[in-house]
């Protein structure tokens, strides 16, 4: 069975630091991308950031580049956002998703999420 499972999330003060994580199981993990998004009330879902399988570069939205930095521990088939100097902003849904390469258009597996609230 597939699963993808986010943990991590939780509430932290306005300029402050979390770390999310997402452990795979299920598939080759080696093969797969591992995109984050998140979706805040009445929002639509953004993507966030990517870690590529095939050569380990990371991607990031504009809106968390230089505060979030994606990880991976393949041995542990678990990637990390790692997240900092958080803003009310970042309040959202975050997921983790695995697809054969960052920018496919859809994702092949999805973990449930884990919130995160930032407070001013």
């Amino acid at each position: 069975e597939v699963q993808l499972v986010e943990s991590g999330g939780g509430l932290v003060q306005a300029g402050g630091s979390l770390r999310l994580s997402c452990a795979a199981s299920g598939f080759t993990f080696d093969d797969y991308a591992i995109g984050w998004f998140r979706q805040a009330p009445g929002k639509e879902r953004e993507w966030v950031s990517c870690i590529s399988s095939h050569d380990g570069r990371t991607y990031y939205a504009d809106s968390v580049k230089g505060r979030f930095t994606t990880s991976s521990d393949n041995a542990k088939k678990t990637v990390y956002l790692q997240m900092n100097s958080l803003k009310s902003d970042d309040t959202a849904l975050y997921y983790c998703a695995a697809a054969s390469d960052c920018w496919e258009a859809e994702y092949d597996y999805w973990g449930q999420g884990t919130q995160l609230t930032v407070s001013s």
